[in-house]
């Protein structure tokens, strides 16, 4: 158990009415806000995690695709959505030779997190054997969220801290919940809320259980939205976010953070540069993130492979007070899967093409990223509205 005082903090909307806040005022003293942070057993082992996953040059490949989304992917070279052939593929990418110079965590589906490989290692043991540490998805998706504008909130707190100890005996070390928000629908204050205080309550069981968690409350590229509105909302999403977790007693220090960049809509006439979209959400960062946070993970968020990655590097062209380094799943599978085509002899081919883009984040990661050799299938959009895992 670890204490914290924050004295006129920067990074939380000022509210009068914080739970579990103790105060004390003199006709000359300021006002002293305490906060209890509650890591439990764990603490010290949780900031060991985030430190190793945001780790200089390293990322996260996100292959937590639920098995419909995995299907959709399988359909998209001709294949089946059995298990087998989902086997296969995730077996190609966690055994891919020397991932772990470039990836530091992975994210898993629950299926994967107790599955073996083709050759009966277990997916877990391999990745570790990597030097990669091992993640589990533990929302339960979006549904319908009644009283919005069409909006949606993220389920799945009942039972999570039992899933989570349960996935901590299985070797995860840190977990992911993603929610969104649409700008197009408004976004409502009650989405916002919504989606503050679901990411809050599973911070805090995660951490509570052993596990770090990735808070990801992304905000969608559907719209026809410039720039400064997505910044906008995005300020006030992440001011909501913060102040939740400190609402729930979340150690900012074994958390990451999985936002999106700050970029126009979709279907904005008007495109960013890599400079503009590091401006913006370098801006945003230094606005509302605070320095405690070890990671910054970003999602791709229907990119295409190479703006992502010139994205990130434009960001690390100067020094930042956290990791700021990428999340993908999309942007650094899609070539992979098309070059795999579910065919046994194409397997190397689709892994070194894995690795190529894993070695491309891990260069933007540390600015040193040219965009030089690209392929023109890298630079294709992978958008798709309404996005859903």
């Amino acid at each position: 158990m670890a204490s914290a005082t924050l004295l006129k903090s920067s990074f939380l909307p000022r509210k009068s009415e914080w739970l579990g806040a103790k105060s004390t005022v003199s006709n000359s003293q300021p006002i002293a806000v305490s906060f209890t942070v509650r890591a439990g057993a764990y603490s010290d082992e949780l900031v060991k995690t985030a430190k190793s996953i945001a780790s200089p040059g390293r990322g996260i490949l996100a292959m937590d695709e639920s098995n419909a989304t995995c299907g959709k992917r399988l359909a998209s070279i001709g294949l089946e959505n059995t298990e087998a052939n989902r086997q296969a593929y995730r077996t190609l990418l966690v055994s891919a030779p020397g991932l772990g110079q470039y990836i530091s965590g992975a994210i898993l589906f629950e299926e994967t997190l107790y599955q073996s490989t083709v050759d009966g290692k277990k997916m877990v043991d391999v990745l570790t054997s990597q030097n990669i540490m091992p993640g589990i998805k533990v929302d339960k998706g979006l549904v319908p969220l009644a009283g919005s504008n069409d909006e949606s909130w993220c389920q799945g707190l009942d039972g999570l801290a039992s899933r989570c100890a349960a996935y901590y005996q299985q070797g995860a070390r840190f977990a992911k919940w993603r929610t969104v928000v649409s700008i197009p629908n408004g976004p409502s204050a009650l989405a916002v809320k919504e989606a503050a205080w679901g990411l809050a309550r599973y911070a805090a069981i995660a951490q509570d259980n052993g596990l770090v968690p990735i808070v990801e409350p992304e905000i969608l590229l559907d719209g026809e939205h410039g720039i400064d509105r997505t910044f906008e909302i995005a300020q006030k999403v992440w001011a909501e976010v913060f102040f939740y977790l400190a609402e729930n007693n979340v150690m900012f220090e074994g958390i990451l953070l999985k936002p999106s960049m700050v970029t126009p809509g979709a279907e904005c006439k008007e495109r960013a540069t890599p400079g503009q979209v590091a401006e913006y959400t370098l801006k945003l960062l230094h606005r509302r993130i605070p320095p405690a946070v070890p990671g910054i993970m970003f999602l791709s968020g229907g990119q295409s492979e190479v703006e992502a990655t010139l994205n990130l590097n434009a960001m690390n062209q100067s020094p930042n007070p956290w990791h700021v380094s990428f999340s993908y799943a999309r942007a650094l599978q899609n070539t992979c899967l098309k070059t795999w085509g579910g065919r046994p002899e194409n397997v190397k081919a689709a892994q070194d093409a894995l690795l190529i883009r894993a070695k491309a984040n891990s260069l933007a990661q540390l600015g040193k990223y040219t965009g030089e050799g690209e392929s023109e299938e890298s630079k294709q959009g992978m958008y798709v509205k309404n996005y859903s895992y």
